[in-house]
């Protein structure tokens, strides 16, 4: 549902869909608090009715629970002191990818992390792909731009797959020195702008994995369109909105066609005038001959 909301135009379903997952990711941090808080069989398995039944409660639309929590608490009192938090962490994680190059410090604290209980290592990763996307997302549902929303949500849908393959793999894999590392780096992968990888692994695999290939294709003509109307004078976006329309019909597959097309947005000269301008040279030359 989140992937097919990335990829329809509508922009209320983002929206939506964003509000389960900033409330979802949250309660996976909580989760795994308690996961490593008690160590009892009876108590697992009531958690776990427990968390079954919040998460339906957060999504189904006749509870509708992440959307009564976000608009009477989150937007009302987190939202106004998590805006600025956003932007210093986004600032920090930036800085810590660009200083790479300084390998001590970071080798430092990955030997510290490594020294780490399984169980902290787990809830560190967890973590680190919740917290900032947590208040990157409540921050995008404040505001009134659809760019921001769609860019946590396609976050939240891949790191959705990479949770339940971190859940799946680490009872075979966990043991490995470097495992939870490549789990963080991952995370760190997909939610920064600098390296898009959300947004690549959305288009390539999600995307194509779930057969939305023809719908997003939809949803970024209705960006351009929506583009053009913001950008551009409203003269000149109804010009080219009508040109790109007719590049996509059967009448653009005329060269000819394509070059009247661009002439009457005033990039090349129609035929008509390059014509004229081939027969004045060639007159020209035959004269001066």
């Amino acid at each position: 549902e989140s992937v097919l909301a990335v990829c329809t135009p509508d922009e209320e379903d983002d929206t939506d869909w964003l509000r389960y997952w900033t409330l979802g990711g949250m309660f996976f941090v909580f989760t795994e608090w308690v996961d490593n808080a008690v160590d009892n069989d009876e108590f697992d398995v009531m958690w776990y009715k427990i968390t079954t039944f919040i998460y339906f409660w957060l999504y189904f639309p006749r509870t509708s629970g992440a959307v009564i929590i976000d608009e009477r608490l989150t937007q009302k009192y987190l939202a106004p002191s998590l805006a600025p938090m956003a932007n210093s962490m986004s600032k920090m994680l930036d800085a810590i990818v660009k200083s790479f190059v300084n390998a001590v410090h970071l080798y430092i604290i990955w030997i510290f992390f490594m020294f780490l209980p399984r169980g902290l290592k787990r809830m560190a990763a967890v973590a680190v792909g919740t917290i900032y996307p947590f208040a990157g997302s409540v921050t995008a549902i404040s505001t009134e731009e659809f760019e921001d929303d769609a860019f946590w949500l396609t976050y939240w849908s891949c790191y959705g797959i990479l949770f339940i393959a971190m859940d799946f793999l680490e009872k075979w894999l966990g043991w490995i020195p470097g495992f939870y590392t490549v789990i963080i780096l991952s995370e760190v992968y997909l939610m920064l702008p600098m390296f898009g990888g959300a947004e690549k692994i959305f288009r390539k695999i999600l995307v194509p994995v779930f057969g939305l290939t023809e719908l997003l294709m939809v949803r970024d003509a209705f960006l351009v369109k929506k583009n053009l109307l913001r950008d551009l004078p409203p003269e000149r976006a109804h010009l080219v909105r009508k040109t790109i329309a007719d590049f996509f019909t059967e009448e653009a597959q005329d060269k000819n066609k394509e070059s009247d097309m661009l002439a009457a947005l005033g990039f090349v000269k129609p035929k008509s005038a390059k014509k004229k301008d081939d027969d004045k040279e060639a007159s020209e030359t035959t004269n001066l001959v």
